[in-house]
This record gives C-alpha cells, structure tokens and sequence, in this order.
C-alpha cells in the first residue's frame, strides 16, 4: 500500500508541474483579455438568465440552468472548499489563498468559454440523446481526427469523478469529531468504523444516483442553496468572533502569497502550484467536469450557459474557499492544529464555538458531502457513455458507489494524489480544445449580445 502511495504522489505532483500551470492559469488570462473581461461585464444578465428569466421548457436538454449550476455546485461546492482549503494552507500556506483567488478569478472566463462550447458543440451518445462536454467539443468541434484526445480525456474523466476524497473526508470527520470522542470507535484501530461508514454513505448515495441526471438535478437545486447559507453563517460568525483578527489575516495572506516563509522557505512558483491545485479541485475551471453538466442545459444559446457557469467560481472559490480559509487563520488552527483536510477545519470552528462548533461543522460536511457524491456519478457514466456506447454507462455507477469504500478507508494521501493527477490529465484535452475553439466563442458572444441589444430596443 506504501509503494502504491508513493506512485500516486510522484504522479501527481509531476503532472502538476509548470507546464500545467501555464496552461490552465495562463489560458484563464488568455480568455479573460482575448474576451475583453466579457463574462465580468455581464454578470447582471447572467443572473437574470440563472433567475428563469429566458428559460423555455421546448429548448433541448435536460435541466434548466439553475439545475445545471446547482448540480455543478454541489459537485465543486463541497469537500474541496472545506477540506481542500485546509489541505492547500497546510502544504503551501495562508499566501496559498491569494493564489486560489488569481485561479478563481481567471477561471471564470474559462468557464465562460469552456461550458460554452459545451452547448456549442453537443453531440448525440449512441441511443441519440443530446450529450455535452470536452469529449464532444473535441470531436464535434475539431473534428474526428482529434478523437484519440477525446477519448484520454473519457478515460480520465472515469477516474477523476470518483467519490473517493469525499467518501475519505466525511469519513474522517465523522470518526474524529463523532464516534472516538464520545467512544464509539477506538482511536488506534479505526478500519471497522471507516468500513461501516463507507458502506453507509454506499446505500444513501445508491439511493439518488441510480435515479438519473433529472434526480441529481432536483435534489441538487433544493440542498446547494441551504448548504450555502448554512456554512456561510457558520463562518461568518466565527469572524464575528474574531473581527480583530480579520484585517490581520488578510495581511498574513497578502504577505505570505509573494514571499512563503511560513512553509516553503521562499518557494512562490511552489505555493503558487498549491494554489492552483486546491482551486482547480474547488471550482473544476479547466477541468471539464462542470462542461459535462452545464452541456446537459435546456437551452440552444451556448453563451447563455456559458454566463451561468462562469459564476461558479465566484461562488465555490471566491466567496466559500476565502470564508474557509479566514476561518483557518483568524483562529490559529493552521498553526496549533496538527491535522490536515476536515480535521484542520473543525479545529478552527471548535475553536470559535467550544464544545458545538465542530458538531456544526459535521452537519455542514453532510450536506457538502453528500450533494458532491450525488453529482460527481453523472460524470462518469458521461464518460463512459462516451467510450463504450450508451447502454453501458450506467454500470459505471456500480464501479462508482464500490469505490467509496475503498475512499472511506484509504490515506488521505492517495486519494488526494489520484484525483489531483487525474483532474491534471483532463485539463490537457479540456484547454487545448478550448483555446483551439475560442474564436468560435468570441464570434457567438459579439452575435448574441447584438441580438440581446435588438430584443431590448423592440
């Protein structure tokens, strides 16, 4: 198991090496120039378009776009915020926050011009239903020379949506904060109680996911927005606590994004990677997953889509991953606790709120939890639709809910490698596709908006 640990942290931190990193953060600038920062000076009407406002129930797809971003959110708003925050400040410091901001931020026009080409360039599974994502950008919008790219991507894709870090980090709460403080499970021999969580967390997600992209999308859009709410009060309140502390914090962070003394000794390009790691793994921008589910939208105007999609990262990264993270430093946590993941982030709640707070943190990793391990199944039958034909893709979900148990039970070391590597071979076949296709995104806008002006005047 030791060695099989080793391989998957040299895999990763090789393949989230600096020619990853100019790929994903320098083509998140490219679009965000070579647009005109279009996706930022339409935010008022992607609203408008997330609030129902051009929704017509003839367009094509699946679910409307408040479902879709629902369902991409409780995919990216979850563990990576509350877990991945923790994980990013431990191995790269609180400098490492300021870096998942410059990610979140450029990120947005690559969603703007990733889940647009989602729509753009749909293409039909074998039994002909309408199907969006890199796969089919790839080959709809490239051509089928480029399918061998669509097809790594697929292949990929199958093992960077499995639920393994979720099912580790719910898995760890519920033992740490649950079951050995109040003596349920000895703290020396915990493999039993992981493996009866792990079986639990297979029965409730079987539940929803065997019930389809429609199921995902309605109990999606009713536990993302109450899940917000919840952990953003929660937080809140621990600034409240420690108002004092706030202006400090943001300091430390600032400071320690250009110098990293706290951790890596001077190492910016390594605590920039850091960064861009943990905010890839909150927000997906250049991933290809949220393509996948945003390309399931009723709609036939991709730049529509592609407007609800970029405030995805405005959401998951700038505005839950910053509150996480001030949690983590306004309270010390990040310094006494000697935890890594979830176990760094209850410390900090319990910290603010003595004897409650990380029972409040439990609640709040239920639902992150459990909303990304409803969502993240969809990719992979996407994926493996894709590759072997329609009628098989739901076997995929067998193979998905077996490995949770394989998650609850494994070092978080692994499983955070696997995924890390993983998402960092999607991003290849995702940008590349993009960036070779952007015109197309930037002609679609310029006649879309025209049209938007036309239907105002009239």
């Amino acid at each position: 198991m030791e060695k099989i640990e080793d391989f998957l942290v040299a895999f990763s931190n090789a393949a989230w090496g600096l020619p990853l990193l100019f790929l994903l953060m320098g083509g998140g600038f490219y679009f965000t120039f070579y647009s005109g920062f279009l996706p930022f000076r339409h935010l008022g009407h992607a609203i408008n378009v997330l609030r129902g406002k051009y929704d017509d129930p003839d367009d094509p797809g699946d679910i409307n776009h408040f479902e879709a971003l629902s369902s991409a959110l409780a995919a990216t708003v979850g563990m990576g915020n509350i877990s991945g925050v923790a994980v990013a400040i431990a191995t790269g410091g609180p400098g490492a926050l300021f870096w998942m901001w410059v990610s979140a931020f450029v990120g947005m026009s690559t969603k703007f011009f990733t889940c647009s080409l989602a729509v753009m360039y749909r293409g039909k599974d074998s039994f002909g239903h309408l199907e969006g994502g890199p796969m089919y950008v790839i080959t709809e919008g490239l051509g089928q020379k480029w399918k061998p790219l669509a097809v790594f991507f697929a292949i990929a894709g199958m093992f960077g949506a499995l639920p393994i870090f979720q099912a580790n980090q719910l898995t760890q709460v519920i033992r740490e904060v649950v079951l050995v403080p109040n003596g349920f499970a000895a703290a020396e021999n915990t493999f039993y109680a992981d493996l009866t969580i792990g079986l639990a967390l297979v029965l409730i997600v079987s539940l929803v996911i065997f019930g389809g992209i429609k199921r995902i999308g309605n109990v999606a859009s009713k536990m993302v927005p109450s899940m917000v709410v919840l952990y953003m009060l929660a937080v809140l309140y621990i600034m409240a606590v420690n108002y004092t502390a706030v202006p400090a914090a943001f300091a430390l962070i600032l400071e320690d994004a250009f110098t990293a003394e706290a951790v890596l000794g001077g190492a910016v390009g390594a605590i920039i990677i850091a960064g861009a790691r943990r905010a890839a793994f909150s927000n997906e921008a250049g991933i290809g997953t949220a393509a996948m589910m945003h390309g399931a939208a009723k709609t036939d105007e991709p730049i529509r889509e592609g407007l609800v999609a970029m405030l995805g990262p405005l959401i998951d990264t700038i505005v839950v991953c910053t509150l996480t993270g001030l949690a983590i430093i306004v309270t010390g946590a990040w310094q006494s606790s000697d935890g890594n993941g979830v176990t760094m982030t209850a410390s900090a709640f319990n910290e603010a709120m003595p004897g409650f707070g990380s029972y409040v943190l439990v609640l709040c990793v239920m639902i992150f939890g459990f909303t990304s391990l409803f969502s993240y199944s969809y990719y992979g039958t996407k994926c493996l639709g894709f590759l072997l034909g329609a009628k098989y893709k739901k076997y995929y979900n067998y193979f998905y809910v077996a490995t949770i148990v394989f998650g609850a039970t494994a070092t978080m070391t692994a499983i955070i490698s696997l995924i890390d590597g993983m998402y960092a071979m999607m991003a290849i076949p995702t940008m590349t596709s993009a960036l070779l296709l952007s015109p197309k995104v930037k002609a679609a806008a310029k006649d879309y908006f025209i049209r938007m002006k036309e239907l105002v005047r009239s």
